[in-house]
């Protein structure tokens, strides 16, 4: 038996997936609440993070009117196997745990995502791809291994183990 795994390729000397079994990761720009949604790959989780400090539009957590944020807030809600908790407004960094990590499931949770740019694609109360490239997904397994993805300009943050 064979099981699936990556196979990778290469395009101008940088090795590319064309197939991965691993977690992913993926924010979803919306009005009133941004999604995250997390699909498990074959390795179960207990928890995911979402860093945003090395993201291109600086990117915010915007939880409170009044805040850091602009416009619109949205404190975090879990939106199907998560349970959630409380975040700081302006906060960077958010650790979400799963009801239930099983390999194979799916979890989304909403909150409201900003940047901070100056000049932003669409105005700092939406966030495009190019401004979430380089923010961080950390995928923490039921062992407490923790697996690092970052996301690209698609808005995905795929695990590949």
């Amino acid at each position: 038996m064979i099981k699936a795994g990556l196979l990778l390729f290469m395009i101008a000397g940088t090795a590319q997936a064309a197939y991965c079994t691993g977690a992913a990761l993926r924010f979803v720009e919306s009005a009133p609440r941004d999604r995250f949604e997390l699909r498990v790959g074959e390795i179960a989780l207990r928890a995911v993070t979402v860093d945003l400090r090395g993201s291109a539009g600086r990117l915010i957590f915007d939880t409170v009117d009044g805040g850091t944020g602009v416009q619109v807030f949205q404190p975090l809600r879990d939106e199907g196997g998560t349970t959630g908790g409380t975040v700081a407004d302006g906060a960077e960094v958010i650790k979400v745990l799963l009801s239930d990590g099983a390999a194979g499931t799916r979890a989304v949770f909403s909150i409201d995502v900003d940047d901070r740019l100056a000049t932003s694609d669409l105005g700092q109360i939406r966030v495009t791809g190019g401004e979430m490239a380089g923010a961080e997904a950390r995928f923490e397994t039921v062992q407490g291994k923790v697996f690092r993805a970052v996301f690209d300009s698609t808005n995905s943050a795929v695990l590949c183990p």
